[in-house]
């Protein structure tokens, strides 16, 4: 049950959360430099629907205990995540010691994976849980890229996700949470939440809400809220690149119709299942030579640049290590992108302008931060962290530009003929025409970027002229298959034939339901 505060009390919510999107395919391991940690007020800075004065803000007394945010990539060290699991509950336990808590509003990603453990939200919540006892609601506004397991799903009153990809409603969605989280807290009861296991692993640049079957498939989802008696909606695609039990689509109605809230998680299972042989890449795909050749017919062409490439296998921003140099060593291979050379590349006015975005290599930078801009330079690049696909690349060129960055760190850019390779002191995603834009170089001036990317996010999307996704090898392999998935339950689609449709039942938890399928 339930308890709502006082009369005259002002609810009390905590906030906190460790979120990383993890790889367990990527050599890189998530330390404390991957995890930025904002404490007390500074938690709340970070929430714009928390403003002084708004709304929400005065609605409760709102606590920040701990946050921390990282950039995707691979596993988190252990004592990294123990460490910071450990510091939330020891704020929770104060924040309880203090006084009545009646929620806490758990920022997560949902796809975090530990060195050595399995299921680390189940673990990070499970400590939440018995750090502030059986009674305080708790919300978690979760990437839809996340996995939920039977732990998780028990711990948690209020989960949701977005409901686009790209995720142009992430703050939406965490203010959405919030409000949800406040109605609940002046009730008697608690949450019914109906939860379905879909067996379905599909790679995130197969199910973008930009185009079909998931833009129809997520447009279900307002309706399906509408209706008397559900609170929440969500389907989550689950993140491909780990291997663990947890991993499979899962869809979640919460509210406190039980009947109508299984119904209609078990309606949203089933439109899943049913178009789970229409998901297709969200764009033009090719290998990296198919993608350049298509680059240069596009300029040869006339059309307008600048035209984009999608290095995909290891996208850090869906968990690649950051430094595999597999494209960037082709790239430098191709005549037709550095022209003819004979030590140092010759510039060649007619080659086409290309960036290729970014391989991160801090013995490299040190070296390159020892010469001058215009200096010619001749250095060893990447594959420190991640040598499993290629080796570190050999970079003969111009020192085009010496840069910082607040998460790069120290940033060279290398010319050799056309070709503006970025290397990084750290790990950083070029996803936005400002990241290249703080390097001074325009993206609209670009006929070629080659990025570390899969589906484009807003605003390189919004400048491409053309595009090609190429399936270049990595942590993050668009062909999930080659990954060998080992611990995943099977069954699973794509990787096995159903002979029959497999049983979409519900699971009940919450207010007035046993827990167990119905």
């Amino acid at each position: 049950m339930n308890h709502p505060p006082q009369a005259g009390r002002r609810p009390r919510i905590a906030i906190a959360g460790i979120g990383i999107e993890s790889s367990a395919y990527a050599a890189h391991r998530a330390g404390y430099r991957d995890f930025p940690v904002l404490e007390g007020t500074a938690v709340l800075d970070r929430y714009p629907f928390l403003a002084p004065g708004s709304e929400l803000r005065e609605g409760a007394t709102w606590i920040g205990v701990l946050v921390t945010k990282a950039i995707p990539g691979g596993q988190v060290l252990a004592g990294v995540y123990e460490d910071l699991r450990d510091r939330i509950v020891a704020g929770l336990r104060e924040v309880v010691a203090e006084g009545p808590l009646d929620a806490v509003y758990l920022d997560i990603h949902g796809a975090m994976s530990v060195v050595g453990m399995t299921d680390a939200e189940g673990d990070l919540v499970a400590a939440v849980r018995d750090a502030v006892g059986p009674e305080p609601l708790i919300a978690a506004p979760m990437d839809l890229h996340g996995n939920i397991s039977e732990r998780f799903f028990h711990e948690v009153d209020l989960p949701t996700c977005f409901r686009m990809a790209p995720h142009e409603d992430a703050w939406e969605t965490r203010e959405r949470s919030a409000r949800d989280l406040l109605a609940w807290i002046g009730r008697d009861d608690r949450p019914v939440r109906a939860w379905v296991r879909v067996p379905i692993l599909l790679a995130g640049e197969q199910t973008s809400t930009r185009v079909e079957p998931a833009r129809s498939l997520y447009g279900r989802i307002p309706a399906v809220t509408g209706r008397a008696g559900v609170t929440d909606a969500s389907i989550w695609i689950g993140y491909a690149w780990a291997d663990e039990p947890r991993c499979h689509a899962s869809v979640i109605v919460t509210g406190d119709d039980e009947a109508m809230v299984a119904a209609s998680a078990e309606e949203l299972a089933e439109a899943l299942w049913d178009v789970r042989e229409e998901f297709e890449f969200v764009g033009p795909t090719g290998s990296l030579d198919e993608a350049i050749d298509a680059a240069l017919a596009h300029r040869a062409a006339g059309r307008a640049r600048p035209y984009l490439i999608s290095d995909s296998g290891d996208n850090p921003g869906a968990g690649g290590s950051g430094d595999v140099t597999w494209t960037l060593t082709r790239v430098l291979e191709r005549a037709d992108l550095v022209g003819s050379h004979d030590g140092v590349p010759r510039p060649a006015h007619d080659l086409p302008l290309t960036y290729v975005a970014s391989v991160f290599d801090a013995d490299a930078i040190g070296e390159l931060c020892q010469r001058q801009v215009g200096d010619a330079v001749d250095v060893t690049v990447g594959a420190r962290v991640d040598d499993r696909v290629s080796g570190p690349v050999r970079v003969r060129g111009i020192l085009h530009g010496l840069y910082t960055d607040p998460v790069a760190g120290r940033v060279a850019v290398i010319r050799a003929g056309g070709v503006h390779a970025i290397v990084t002191e750290f790990r950083k995603a070029f996803h936005a025409t400002d990241d290249f834009a703080r390097l001074g170089l325009d993206p609209g001036e670009a006929d070629l970027i080659i990025t570390k990317i899969g589906y484009l996010e807003p605003t390189l999307h919004e400048v491409a002229q053309g595009w090609t996704l190429a399936l270049t090898p990595g942590p993050v392999d668009q062909d999930i298959a080659r990954l060998a998935h080992e611990r995943i339950e099977r069954p699973m689609f794509p990787f096995d034939d159903f002979e029959t449709a497999p049983r979409l039942r519900a699971e009940v938890a919450g207010s007035g339901a046993e827990r167990g399928s119905r």
